[in-house]
């Protein structure tokens, strides 16, 4: 087999076979197949697409080129969620301790952050003792035990798709459907998930700006879980405007605590709970999303959800009675007010702008070695479709900086006042599964 005939075939518009994929993976992964080969079948790829097929072969050929987890040890269906990313997305910490509330395992492996903020296992770090380093049996003992365990990401996991990326990266050809979705669900399987649900960004502050490249997008991830064998469902939701109001690590955490008490931003917990939903149906707790709907409520009512996550933070050390005192939180020196300069309604707030904001306080990394501050960030006081006074806050800023004036001049820019009445966007878009 001859790299060069799968270069020819994919070029033109021809399908290739199981064989073919895992010839290129396998000899990409190991430095027999040259960049410059990769990157024309990359480019093929682009211009052509790929079959379904074709896409679900891509995937588990990248999922096994590194180690794949097993969670077989782990009792009943492991669910995993995956969002393509965003402003103030805080729904992990929410859904988490929700679903497993309700009895389905969430056996978690999350990354840090490069952006506006941490990721996950940075916010969760921002408890006091709090930590992602466990090892493989004590990680499934607390799944069994608790329902929830959260860890960083380690081993050899996909190379295949890091190294593949990295050529992307420098080749034009991130921006392409198959690739992406084949990236994105080998992580996802090679974690070991037996179902997955995805939260497809659309908007602003989205990888994904229109909502017809978000649903597309959705269609191929879903379509590539069912076709190997993971029970896979995909919600489409709005990030044109920050999700929650808190941007910075342990705001979100207070945040997620708070919306676990039943007391969040009504946009941060109506997508928690409509994720939360579609988990608990792949993990074959409820029949329905509205039954599985009901079961979370009542979890967050009866404060099981609550307890379920100060469970978690303990048996990782975290000290948990940040969830009842959570000014023992790490703060910042200073909360400075971002007033209006104007009445009335808030008609835009550019979530990646805003987030860029946020980063430069220091909530999130520039570079793979940045220092994050975990007490920085942006707390919104009003959302889009709000009136506000003039003189009133628009948001408030937590800075461990004295100077933040060209912080200040950013946001300002990135908020925009109508003398209009603006409409809310629609935060859940549309729901996709097969």
């Amino acid at each position: 087999m001859r790299m060069y005939d799968i270069i020819e075939k994919k070029r033109d518009h021809l399908e290739l076979t199981d064989e073919e994929l895992n010839f290129f993976i396998n000899g990409y992964t190991d430095g027999s197949i040259p960049e410059y080969q990769a990157s024309a079948l990359a480019m093929a790829i682009y211009f052509n697409g790929m079959s379904e097929q074709e896409r679900a072969t891509l995937t588990m050929a990248m999922a096994e080129s590194g180690d794949m987890i097993d969670l077989s040890p782990i009792d009943g269906v492991k669910v995993d969620k995956h969002s393509t990313g965003g402003v103030g997305d805080t729904t992990t910490l929410v859904l988490a301790p929700l679903v497993a509330a309700v009895g389905v395992p969430v056996a978690k492996m999350s990354g840090r952050g490069l952006g506006h903020t941490g990721g996950t296992v940075d916010k969760l770090e921002a408890v006091p003792g709090f930590h992602v380093e466990i090892d493989n049996e004590e990680f499934i003992r607390l799944v069994n035990q608790n329902k929830l365990s959260v860890i960083g990401q380690s081993g050899n996991l996909t190379p295949a798709d890091k190294k593949l990326y990295g050529l992307r990266d420098v080749t034009a050809t991130v921006n392409s459907i198959p690739l992406i979705a084949s990236s994105i669900m080998s992580k996802k399987i090679a974690a070991g998930a037996d179902a997955i649900v995805l939260d497809v960004k659309t908007g602003a502050g989205a990888f994904m700006k229109s909502e017809e490249e978000s649903i597309e997008l959705a269609k191929a991830m879903v379509s590539i879980g069912n076709n190997v064998g993971r029970n896979t469902m995909a919600v489409i939701s709005d990030m044109a405007q920050p999700l929650g109001r808190a941007i910075g690590n342990a705001l979100e955490v207070r945040e997620a605590i708070e919306t676990l008490q039943g007391k969040g931003p009504e946009d941060l917990t109506e997508l928690s709970l409509t994720l939360a939903s579609q988990m608990v149906v792949v993990g074959g707790k409820a029949n329905t999303i509205d039954e599985a709907r009901k079961m979370l409520d009542e979890v967050i009512e009866n404060g099981k959800a609550l307890e379920t996550f100060k469970t978690f933070l303990a048996s990782q050390g975290g000290d948990a009675s940040v969830v009842d005192n959570p000014n023992d939180l790490p703060q910042a020196k200073h909360q400075v007010e971002l007033l209006a300069k104007k009445s009335g309604y808030v008609s835009e707030i550019v979530a990646d702008e805003i987030g860029n904001a946020a980063m430069l306080l220091g909530a999130g990394r520039q570079t793979k070695d940045s220092e994050i501050d975990l007490a920085v960030g942006v707390v919104l006081n009003n959302k889009v479709g709000d009136y506000v006074e003039e003189g009133a806050s628009l948001l408030t800023i937590h800075s461990n900086s004295d100077d933040i004036e060209n912080i200040k001049n950013k946001l300002y820019e990135n908020i925009t006042i109508s003398e209009q009445v603006v409409k809310a966007p629609d935060l859940i878009k549309t729901l996709i599964s097969e």
